[in-house]
């Protein structure tokens, strides 16, 4: 049966993400076990494209071989393996099972077999089943069967993929990952709004267009910048970032285009800018709209001649270098305003791309908080660091302010919470409740509430009680944006500290 259903997938048009998620559903049915997952080995880690049977921030997890047994055990052999139910090695899917809500794997059967595509190791297939003594030889010899169809029916994606154009299955797997964290410059998205957009940046990345990213502060502009990057013909060029709020006026001209000896008090050398360093390469100038207006007119200079002039120095540089700008501001207001140049704004908006905040791409929430998850469970040496079902929907409905980099402190600062609370050790295994996750979901409901709900129908509450409400919701985003910092949360709410730090005890915020 399961080789008549996976022949019939061969020939029919399908995503990669439904036909993979199709023939876990046969396997699960066909050895009547409790999950199943097709994982793909990329280096040093394996990354799940599809899963059946567990929570679904399993896909935004990655499992580095050296820290799995089992799976590298898998890798190790080209023949189905089934593993003692006795075994007390760990499971990589130690409390993922969807079944059981968070609680931690009873005894259960464990089987696997590693897939190769034209010789090379692709990955491995992992079946769990909560019933020891599931997996049997005849199971392993069903398994060995259906492997060579699964193999085709992986290398049939493949082909489709590049027959479209596009050079990576990866990256047409439904699944993108990135994280500030760990420095990857994966994007990690489910949603069709951003794997369109990776679509789309995927064919700007070959042109060498300014490009201009738009978007709230946290939805993580520097990774979409690297991925257009390394998916340019610049890729083996070095990408340089400059955060241009945090630049002083003062150093921002040798900062960017450098500087001739005696230049300036203390240039006791010729020094090189970024525009230099990144020849051949792409300059990203994240918050453009910060640079001071005699820096614009001299980066306008840049974009127009393709010439740099260091500081002190007559002489002129030709340099190649792709620019590709970010800021959380609206451009066409600071243009009107004075604040930013009108030519220099058309010159870097030549392909402007707005960014989706995490709230329009709710599909990615649960896959980012899994590799969150994942990222602090490794750095404080926890078995298993997972979302209890309550705390999942909490996540869905909280609309975050602060974005992706918001998601990943309140993952951050629930792990560490709980663990000092649970007074655990690094073996232990441990679950999220809502309450770690503080995310003063009252508040901001009754806010979002308010704002979907027709006038007509509104009961209005007081407005002492409104305005306490909105006074929250300020001084929360403002913490978020400032990452915690009470006297950048000041600055940016332009109010004294000690003001700011009294409000928040009397709305019960401290």
């Amino acid at each position: 049966m399961l080789s008549s259903l996976l022949l019939a997938d061969l020939t029919t048009e399908l995503t990669p993400a439904v036909r993979f998620q199709r023939l876990l559903q046969w396997l699960k049915q066909e050895f009547q076990c409790g999950a199943v997952a097709l994982l793909k080995k990329e280096e040093e880690v394996l990354r799940p494209l599809a899963v059946e049977g567990l929570v679904k921030e399993t896909l935004g997890r990655r499992f580095r071989i050296a820290q799995h047994p089992r799976l590298a055990t898998l890798l190790s052999s080209r023949e189905p393996i089934i593993f003692d139910p006795k075994s007390e090695v760990p499971d990589p899917y130690d409390g993922l099972l969807d079944s059981l809500e968070g609680q931690p794997l009873p005894v259960h059967d464990c089987m696997g077999v590693s897939l190769y595509l034209d010789g090379r190791q692709w990955g491995v297939l992992t079946l769990d089943s909560l019933d020891a003594g599931t997996f049997d030889l005849a199971a392993k010899n069903n398994l060995h069967e259906a492997t060579l169809l699964i193999e085709a029916l992986i290398r049939v994606t493949q082909l489709e993929q590049e027959r479209l154009g596009l050079r990576s299955l990866s990256r047409q797997n439904d699944t993108f990952m990135a994280s500030a964290v760990s420095g990857s410059s994966e994007i990690i998205a489910q949603s069709p709004l951003v794997t369109s957009l990776l679509q789309e940046l995927d064919v700007v990345a070959q042109s060498d267009l300014p490009l201009l990213l738009l978007g709230e502060t946290g939805v993580g502009k520097e990774l979409f910048a690297r991925f257009v990057h390394q998916h340019s013909q610049r890729a083996e060029q070095p990408m340089l970032h400059i955060n241009c709020a945090a630049l002083p006026e003062t150093l921002a001209e040798s900062e960017l285009f450098g500087h001739a000896k005696g230049a300036f008090s203390g240039a006791s050398q010729d020094r090189p800018g970024k525009f230099e360093s990144a020849h051949g390469g792409t300059l990203f100038l994240d918050e453009v709209g910060e640079l001071p207006l005699t820096i614009q007119a001299k980066l306008l200079r840049v974009l127009q001649s393709g010439e740099i002039q260091r500081l002190g120095s007559d002489t002129t540089r030709q340099v190649d270098v792709r620019i590709i700008a970010a800021t959380n501001r609206h451009l066409q207001e600071a243009v009107k305003k004075g604040d930013f140049r009108a030519d220099l704004y058309h010159r870097l908006s030549v392909y402007p791309v707005p960014l989706p905040p995490l709230r329009e791409r709710t599909e990615d929430i649960l896959l980012l908080a899994g590799h969150f998850l994942e990222l602090n469970a490794r750095r404080l040496g926890l078995r298993c660091l997972r979302l209890s079902a309550a705390a999942e929907a909490a996540l869905l409905h909280y609309p975050w302010p602060g974005n992706v980099r918001e998601l990943e402190h309140v993952i951050s600062r629930a792990a560490l919470k709980t663990l000092a609370r649970q007074n655990t050790t690094g073996s232990s295994w441990i679950t999220l409740e809502p309450e770690e996750l503080d995310l003063n979901l009252d508040s901001r409901l009754a806010i979002k509430d308010q704002q979907e709900t027709p006038a007509s129908s509104k009961s209005l509450l007081p407005m002492k009680q409104q305005l306490e409400i909105c006074q929250r919701q300020a001084i929360q985003e403002a913490l978020d944006t400032a990452q915690g910092s009470w006297a950048e949360a000041a600055r940016l709410l332009q109010v004294d500290s000690s003001n700011l730090h009294k409000l928040a005890k009397r709305l019960n915020l401290k």
